[in-house]
């Protein structure tokens, strides 16, 4: 197909950066030039063998190839002998570079945007282009492939039928804690986004208002040394200290229990008077946690407030 009248003069049928053309298990396959548009294309997010062949066709021959990071970008393209050019595009400098993309696709040209790893526009900068480029009239297609949100849901082994996902949690801790205290109430399975410099923080931050709450660890999936724990938030968090922290993380946190939707404030208190009657303020709190759902923290004040309108335990004959 000719390109529509461009700025740059090439041979016809040919991609800026060279041939189109891509390779797979050594058969070189040609690659025809997509219609005019922006191509939201996702790319794997480790195992560089989990690409399709849509995409492959796709970053081959378009015009040029927008992308966070070329050094990461150009690995995948260097294994499938794609010689496409590689143009940054990432929230440092989008302002300025969204406007020469729609100039180009003016022209006629066809765009692939990629993230550095799974399907653009998931905590990246890139639903700012697409809203510009859909309201300057130009196609934008999506061609689907992995996501590291969705690869979680996968192995979590949790509730998939509804989920929320956030994306990365406050840095700041008061700011983290107020966040995860909102999130503590919403009826569905959360995933999130984690780097490993905080994720043993997060993890203490997640285990005081979700304590009981199934959850899944996921690092490094679909790579060499892909890692997935399942427990109680509690229990990771416990354990965080022997997490290996390089790589990249998801972490999937299960729904409250179905029962703690409708525990009020006057039934958790009733629940903690009798638990604190016969066990320890941990366990009464743990114990009414995992019922209500509520904050551990909130949990943990309301305890201690009760306790002392409860006779010690030696007053009843207990030790």
């Amino acid at each position: 197909m000719r390109a529509k009248a461009a700025s740059i003069n090439r041979p016809e049928g040919t991609a800026e950066g060279g041939s189109r053309t891509f390779s797979v298990a050594g058969h070189v396959l040609s690659a025809p030039k997509p219609a005019p548009g922006l191509y939201v294309v996702a790319t794997p997010i480790g195992n560089l063998g989990d690409v399709t062949l849509r995409a492959l066709e796709t970053l081959a021959g378009v015009d040029i190839i927008a992308c966070e990071d070329t050094r990461i970008t150009r690995r995948l393209t260097e294994r499938y002998g794609i010689t496409a050019v590689l143009k940054p595009y990432h929230e440092h400098n989008a302002a300025l570079a969204r406007p020469k993309i729609l100039e180009r696709l003016a022209q006629g040209e066809s765009i692939a945007l990629v993230s550095d790893a799974g399907t653009p526009l998931i905590s990246d900068p890139g639903f700012k282009l697409v809203r510009e480029v859909s309201a300057a009239g130009h196609r934008v297609i999506a061609l689907p492939g992995p996501s590291s949100v969705l690869n979680a849901l996968s192995v979590a082994a949790l509730p998939t039928d509804r989920f929320f996902f956030e994306g990365f949690l406050p840095p700041k801790q008061t700011a983290r804690r107020a966040r995860i205290s909102e999130l503590s109430r919403i009826d569905a399975t959360l995933v999130l986004f984690e780097s490993g410099t905080r994720v043993q923080d997060s993890l203490r931050d997640l285990a005081e208002a979700m304590g009981m709450r199934l959850a899944a660890i996921c690092r490094e999936m679909t790579k060499l040394h892909e890692d997935v724990r399942r427990a109680p938030v509690a229990e990771l968090a416990r354990s965080a200290d022997t997490l290996e922290t390089r790589g990249e993380f998801v972490l999937v946190i299960g729904p409250p229990a179905a029962d703690a939707q409708t525990m009020t404030k006057d039934a958790v208190d009733e629940l903690l008077r009798s638990s604190l009657q016969r066990d320890s303020l941990k366990d009464a709190v743990a114990h009414a946690v995992e019922l209500s759902g509520r904050p551990r923290r909130e949990i943990y004040a309301r305890a201690l407030a009760l306790a002392k309108e409860i006779p010690a335990k030696g007053e009843h004959g207990r030790e």
